[in-house]
């Protein structure tokens, strides 16, 4: 049985229940009232006067009159006011038989009454627009993954071939660069699909005190936040290291509050909120060292413990990084 005919149902039967509750309430009042003698008031008047049964014969017979007629009502306004309320469902339904399809880009944008249906719908959007980013990143993610990898494995391809026919100890040593290369890129993808993964354990951590331990200095406040301290350390790594790959000249890091800023000196950048996506380097895809995975993972770290990453091009040259976290 559908919503729409349950309640229906539920309102044809409130209104000849409403109707008979009234009905018998009448019937029992006429009950109870005594029969008093009733005469005419012109004793020349023959026309008889109606006794309590017949008035309560009437009474009965229209009640179930009445009472037919509310179930009608009933049932017809019932059905028309279900419809109406329930309309939004019927948009909601084939928005989720669409995205099960396959379609993330169908949105429902209900107008009308701000009520609990149109905040499903809303939720619902919402929900599809993250999982429209989360497929569309992870596509791009794979055939950045795929073109990175196979380049260095196609570049020790042919540097093994040529190996074998010459005793060549600088192709060795570029042979052991390139495979290092690809190690680092392979270990840094598995720490950015865990970072993906993983669920943030919260405890009470010092930035300052992670800062220290990768061997920087700068002006270091105490700067408590909760994070999982495995996690968050490695954001720190990957900032530092990022910055030193990228950058020119000395580091300047600061922590106070619940924020690590990280500022160096280096080339002009455009399109600073680009720096997240996986394998984007500071000018482009292919310019600079590493692997273009350092921004990625901080971003997903960030993401995972409720924080806010802010990446902001440094004027003359270089990038400004501020991770702000929750207190513990």
């Amino acid at each position: 049985m559908s919503a729409r005919l349950r309640l229906t149902l539920s309102y044809a039967a409130f209104l000849v229940t409403a109707g008979l509750m009234v009905a018998v309430g009448i019937w029992i009042v006429f009950r109870v009232v005594p029969n008093y003698p009733l005469t005419a008031a012109n004793p020349r008047d023959q026309s008889a006067v109606p006794t309590r049964e017949e008035i309560l014969d009437l009474i009965v017979k229209g009640s179930a009159i009445t009472l037919a007629a509310l179930a009608v009502i009933g049932l017809a306004g019932g059905w028309f006011l279900a419809g109406w309320i329930l309309r939004p469902l019927d948009d909601i339904s084939t928005a989720a038989r669409l995205a099960a399809s396959g379609r993330l880009d169908h949105r429902i944008r209900l107008s009308g009454r701000s009520d609990e249906f149109k905040a499903l719908a809303d939720d619902f959007d919402h929900m599809l627009e993250r999982l429209d980013d989360a497929f569309t990143s992870q596509e791009r993610f794979a055939a950045n993954a795929s073109h990175e990898l196979r380049t260095p494995l196609t570049v020790t391809a042919t540097m093994l071939d040529v190996a074998r026919a010459e005793q060549d100890s600088e192709l060795l040593r570029r042979l052991q660069q390139t495979n290092a290369r690809a190690i680092a890129l392979t270990e840094a993808l598995l720490r950015l699909a865990d970072a993906n993964a993983v669920t943030a354990t919260l405890e009470p951590v010092d930035l300052a005190e992670l800062v220290r331990a990768v061997g920087e200095d700068g002006d270091l406040q105490p700067a408590w936040v909760s994070g999982d301290p495995e996690l968050l350390t490695q954001l720190v790594e990957n900032l530092v290291r990022n910055a030193h790959q990228h950058g020119t000249g000395e580091l300047r890091i600061r922590t106070a509050g619940t924020t690590l800023r990280i500022e160096n000196a280096g080339p002009v950048l455009e399109a600073s909120e680009r720096l997240v996506e996986p394998f984007l380097r500071g000018a482009g895809r292919t310019a600079g060292g590493g692997h273009g995975l350092g921004l990625a993972l901080v971003e997903r770290i960030t993401t995972v413990h409720g924080g806010q990453l802010t990446l902001t091009p440094r004027q003359g040259g270089g990038l400004i990084v501020e991770v702000t976290l929750a207190k513990p």
